[in-house]
């Protein structure tokens, strides 16, 4: 159980999506709110959180997380308000995510059209932004690993 929460709290820590983390950690469509809430709020999954929050705490990190989203969240609801959108409510389409949506628009004869954000250029950035993000240490490690200690051989 104890591992189950763990890797829930990274899922949540990464998307903050209740539903996305519990399904992440195997739980059943049908049943992933409820599970999220609670692996949420279960004392090892805020441990971990906590100790995930005081790890990763500038900025970059926020921008992280949200490129990580549009690189690997689903897009489910967004497909579903396609399909379904004559039949939601305005609370129905308020509960779902739509993090990766960039637009939303009815065109000609009733036709609802939905564009993404773009994942191959959301990876493209988090590449970029890696040196920055992990403050160094991986890239350092790399070039510490193929050149020797301070990297004298650049």
């Amino acid at each position: 159980m104890a591992g189950e929460q763990k890797r829930f709290a990274r899922f949540f820590f990464y998307l903050r999506n209740l539903r996305e983390a519990a399904l992440h950690t195997g739980a059943r469509a049908e049943e992933a709110e409820d599970r999220g809430l609670e692996l949420l709020h279960s004392a090892e999954t805020e441990a971990e959180l906590k100790k995930l929050e005081e790890a990763d705490s500038d900025t970059l990190s926020y921008v992280k997380r949200g490129l990580n989203r549009i690189a690997f969240g689903a897009v489910n609801d967004a497909v579903k308000l396609v399909f379904d959108a004559d039949n939601m409510t305005a609370r129905d389409i308020m509960g779902m995510d739509l993090f990766n949506v960039s637009e939303i628009k009815i065109s000609g004869k009733n036709v609802l059209e939905i564009k993404f954000f773009d994942r191959q250029k959301a990876l493209e950035k988090l590449g970029e932004l890696a040196p920055q993000l992990d403050g160094g240490g991986e890239s350092k490690r790399l070039i510490e690993s193929i050149y020797g200690r301070d990297g004298d051989s650049l």
